[in-house]
């Protein structure tokens, strides 16, 4: 995609959570658009609906009102069955809870997208383990989430949100659930994605210093946005220093 062209573009989106006659807008009437090769990081209050827009401008969540295309296609025309293929082949997901299943190893973890949208078997175990030793585990590739540190259990989160070379990656507090070592191996680690190989991420983080390290920062309340700025950040982090550890 031509890098002057918005990978994603949303328009009006709203999100109204209802409990009875009890009615929230989550998302108001928000705009938002991002190119190819961005890292944008989302701030703001709990409550604020970063998850939300997230959640929302990725298709996991339905809207209310409003547009979100991802590379031109509107995700809100297409039917449920195609709004998920249409997912699982063009976006990555790291989660806070890294969400790999227990009973895998981690190069089962990985390659268990691929297989799913009917990648050969051999195709996606060549493809799962080049993806780990990109994000430095290379040598734990049959080890199971449970005999993993915290921070090697989300380098394989974002290995297997990588390996179908996504359009974009959706992060949501990835680094929530590790201490400030692990989180700024991880944060290494996306910054060193997104500088070297131009890969679309977006952050969401209540984390200042996580912000403060993504070249835009996004800052929502009350289901709007209220700021979004462009940052002086570093030429990046030295990951490569650090992808072994953890």
């Amino acid at each position: 995609m031509n890098a002057d062209r918005e990978l994603l573009v949303a328009t009006g989106v709203r999100k109204i959570y209802r409990t009875g006659s009890v009615a929230v807008t989550a998302l108001d009437d928000l705009d938002l658009a991002v190119r190819p090769g961005e890292m944008v990081g989302v701030m703001g209050p709990s409550g604020s609906g970063k998850t939300t827009l997230l959640n929302c401008l990725s298709g996991l969540d339905d809207i209310d009102a409003g547009r979100v295309e991802i590379e031109g296609r509107d995700l809100f025309a297409m039917s449920d069955a195609v709004r998920t293929e249409h997912r699982a082949r063009t976006m990555g997901f790291v989660f806070q809870a890294f969400n790999l299943i227990p009973v895998f190893s981690a190069v089962e973890n990985v390659e268990l997208p691929l297989l799913l949208v009917g990648t050969r078997p051999h195709e996606a175990r060549s493809r799962a383990l080049a993806m780990l030793d990109r994000v430095g585990l290379g040598h734990r590739v049959g080890h199971r989430p449970s005999e993993m540190s915290g921070g090697e259990q989300q380098r394989v989160t974002i290995a297997r949100a990588l390996v179908g070379r996504p359009a974009v990656v959706w992060a949501d507090e990835p680094t929530g659930n590790l201490d400030t070592t692990m989180a700024g191996q991880v944060m290494d680690l996306l910054c060193a994605l997104n500088r070297d190989e131009g890969q679309t991420i977006v952050l969401v983080t209540h984390d200042s210093a996580i912000g403060a390290r993504v070249p835009r920062l996004i800052r929502m309340r009350d289901g709007r946005l209220v700021g979004d700025v462009r940052q002086n950040v570093p030429g990046g982090a030295e990951a490569a220093a650090d992808l072994s550890r953890g």
